[in-house]
């Protein structure tokens, strides 16, 4: 080395000859002085010409070879590998290597908050004594020949938190190391990068591939993340139902055209009911025959009735019991309803994953006030904004937040000052707006109810009303429904500011009300319409179970019911851009009135427009059951609404002034849908296993419910497979089967309030880090003062 002999030894150091690394020969070692390792979370290296140590992170070591930073000595005959030097081997002079003051680390605020805890704790006495770190180094110790052996060395040099020059250094340094491993190793090294390489293009070429890909880029790019996670949540929605509807079309739909054309000499079978009064399966659809006119045919698209009626698109078409496709027998009862829950159960687990992944978001943002204030000050700017308005945009909405924080703290110091008095006045005045929300909503139901019966008794009499007037009274609930969604948010969004909540909290509870008015509104529509089908007053309809005058087949009104509500929601969005936003931006555009210039552009309000189309999809998931091809409808209507909403955001509305955290956002939008696939189960499985099907059409006809068709397929096991279901769905199995579960949850509720308790101890370890700092800034420059 320079400034030394060839075998001479710089002042302080001894040459040993561990054995880290393959063939190496005698290395540097320091004398056994004082401290026996180095600071934690650093190895001191030796560099070239200077004797001087650097510190370097362990990760580096492996490599540490380049331009003089061999772990070889100058007088090796030839150059030996790169290998980490264990923590007892590392160079260092002698004089660095002295123990520190004990009574000096005793004064270190962490130390001393650590000798608090465990003497609480009733730690030992050899505890509290032993010097701050040394268990960090023992466990460093413990963990060096696991990454001494493991994969560790064989990441790649980008991985690593050094420089540019000296990830080279590394990479140039394991590059060396490569021609002293095994031929197995080599080789296993060399396919292991390139099968890295190749996922990584064949990923890359993936997201070229993804739907939408640029448009959400550009949305980003422009108006923040905040927006972008709604069209983002609207792609997988049409991801999601193209997904359900190839599932049904693949094992409802085509199976039976398949069967009923003959393709691939296939046919099907009809089973005719047994011990079923013949009333009960006449039906009689309201096909279209001879000459019809045009409006008719418009009539019959919109309300789902006519030659829409006789096609695959709703339950009634589907009348056969099984399918043979060349020597196979399909059995389409059992696979209509394993379909249905199929789709369910892909929803459900889709929607949850992609809940999870925001929740853990969530958890990271759900910080005191304190983080949340350093978060908006130094990380809360959106980098991916490119736009001068949208960045105009964001610096006001952080500016609202801030204001938001600090009307809570507000409230929080005017909440801890209220007298008796004054509480008992805001909880009166919160109990009677809460008794008008309950009004309000009962009033919006009360009216969903009879517009659904005046519709159901009224919508076939065509002979007193004209076609105009017929499909007006065929729309009545979905209009209804319609005003009732847009006329309580309103009322909500008023009276909220009379409750004396603060802001966040204002927004989520009205939030929630609308989606309890929206979801709800369609339960009440579903009960409507249920207490029309099971009402029976003679023996004839009590022999078929349902009201067989009104719906000979009840599944299909249902049915064409959701598919109106589809239709009418669609009408609605693409209404509402053409006549409200373009002529609101055309008068703010070109008309200088102070009122018009006052109300402004509309705001694109992200969790208005997240409703809506879970409200959509919330009566997909329900109407798919009893019109099969529905999803391929909804994958078309939010298909268009993606390009309706993106031409109305860049020319017609502008961003909301109150925007949400994209994470949060994401999280939010995801339980709203989580909640309404949870309300769809509801009437999916009372219209499955409670109401009785329908006797003229449908493949349950043969059964009395839907349901029945299970335990029918398991009467056609063999006796052993038979006993096993049986016992499975026993209570013997059962109850274990619940408390095993109940074991597994409490486990991971333990195991989440201790993953809790570890997170909190470490945001205290942060505290006490940045108090140890300030003290040892304050020591050094007392030192520096006095000398």
């Amino acid at each position: 080395m320079s400034g030394f002999g060839a075998g001479a030894e710089p002042p302080g150091w001894r040459l040993g000859s561990g054995s880290s690394g393959k063939g190496e020969g005698p290395r540097q070692v320091p004398r056994a002085a004082g401290r026996e390792h180095p600071p934690q979370g650093s190895r001191q290296v030796a560099g070239e010409g200077s004797g001087a140590a650097r510190a370097w992170p362990p990760q580096a070591l492996r490599g540490a070879a380049g331009q003089g930073r061999a772990c070889h000595v100058a007088a090796s005959p030839a150059p030996q590998p790169c290998a980490f030097l264990p923590p007892a081997e590392v160079f260092l002079p002698e004089e660095t290597r002295a123990a520190a003051p004990v009574d000096f680390l005793q004064e270190l605020p962490s130390y001393r908050s650590a000798l608090r805890r465990r003497a609480a704790a009733g730690g030992s006495q050899e505890r509290r004594a032993a010097p701050p770190g040394a268990a960090g180094f023992r466990a460093a110790e413990a963990r060096w020949p696991e990454q001494e052996g493991g994969e560790e060395a064989a990441r790649p040099a980008r991985e690593y938190p050094l420089s540019i020059a000296e990830k080279r250094r590394l990479r140039d340094c394991q590059q060396a190391d490569i021609k002293y491993l095994s031929g197995w190793k080599q080789w296993k090294r060399t396919s292991s990068k390139s099968l890295k390489k190749v996922l990584n293009e064949v990923k890359e070429l993936s997201s070229y591939l993804e739907l939408w890909r640029h448009d959400i880029h550009s949305i980003e790019g422009k108006f923040g993340t905040g927006i972008q996670s709604y069209f983002s949540f609207l792609r997988f929605l049409v991801l999601l139902n193209f997904i359900i509807f190839i599932l049904m079309f693949s094992f409802v739909t085509l199976p039976s055209v398949i069967s009923k054309y003959g393709v691939f000499n296939s046919s099907f079978a009809k089973i005719p009911p047994k011990n079923i009064e013949p009333h009960c399966t006449y039906y009689k659809p309201s096909g279209n025959k001879g000459l019809v006119y045009f409006f008719t045919h418009l009539k019959d698209l919109f309300s789902g009735t006519g030659f829409l009626e006789v096609t695959s698109l709703f339950y009634g078409y589907y009348t056969i019991d099984a399918a043979w496709i060349s020597i196979l027998r399909y059995n389409l009862p059992l696979a209509y309803l394993l379909a249905t829950f199929a789709y369910l159960a892909l929803s459900l687990i889709w929607i949850i994953k992609r809940s999870v992944e925001g929740f853990k978001q969530n958890l990271v943002h759900d910080e005191d006030q304190f983080q949340s204030y350093c978060n908006k000050v130094f990380a809360g700017w959106d980098f991916c904004i490119t736009d001068p308005n949208a960045a105009r945009l964001k610096q006001r909405s952080l500016q609202y937040e801030l204001q938001t924080d600090l009307e809570e703290e507000r409230l929080k110091r005017k909440i801890a000052d209220r007298t008796m008095k004054e509480k008992i006045r805001i909880y009166s005045l919160r109990i009677f707006i809460n008794i008008i929300v309950i009004a309000v909503l009962s009033g919006c139901f009360y009216s969903i109810y009879r517009a659904t019966v005046f519709s159901q008794e009224n919508s076939n009499d065509v002979s007193n009303m004209n076609s105009q007037a017929n499909l007006l009274v065929q729309y009545l609930p979905s209009i209804v429904i319609t005003m009732a969604n847009f006329i309580a948010p309103q009322i909500f969004s008023f009276l909220i500011r009379l409750e004396d909540y603060s802001p966040a909290f204002e927004i989520r509870l009205t939030l929630m009300r609308c989606v309890f008015v929206r979801l709800a509104n369609i339960g009440v529509l579903l009960f409507s319409l249920w207490s029309q089908i099971s009402y029976c007053a003679t023996d004839e309809c009590k022999a078929c179970g349902y009201n067989y005058e009104l719906y000979p087949c009840w599944e299909s009104d249902v049915g064409q019911e959701m598919y109106k509500l589809m239709i009418f929601d669609f009408i609605i969005i693409l209404a509402g851009v053409l006549f409200l936003d373009f002529p609101r931006k055309l008068l703010v555009t070109h008309c200088s009135c102070k009122p018009v210039q006052w109300c402004g552009l509309q705001e694109f309000g992200i969790s208005d427009n997240v409703l809506e189309i879970i409200y959509g999809q919330t009566i997909c998931w329900i109407g798919t059951f009893f019109s099969p091809l529905l999803p391929a409808i909804a994958t078309i209507k939010y298909f268009i609404i993606f390009y309706i909403k993106k031409i109305s955001l860049i020319h017609t509305r502008k961003p909301a002034s109150r925007p949400i955290r994209a994470s949060n956002s994401n999280f939010f939008f995801l339980v709203v849908l989580l909640i309404g696939l949870v309300l769809a189960f509801i009437p999916l499985g009372i219209s499955i296993a409670h109401i009785p099907s329908s006797k003229a059409c449908g493949p349950f006809r043969s059964f009395n419910t839907s349901w029945a068709v299970v335990p029918y397929t398991i009467r056609e096991f063999p006796t052993g497979l038979q006993q096993v279901l049986y016992g499975i769905a026993s209570e013997a199995f059962a109850v274990p089967f619940f408390m095993i579960i109940c074991l597994i949850m409490f486990y991971f509720i333990a195991l989440a309030g201790a993953h809790k308790r570890v997170v909190e101890q470490l945001r205290e370890q942060l505290v006490l880090e940045s108090r140890d700092k300030l003290f040892l800034i304050r020591k050094i420059t007392e030192a520096q003062t006095h000398p």
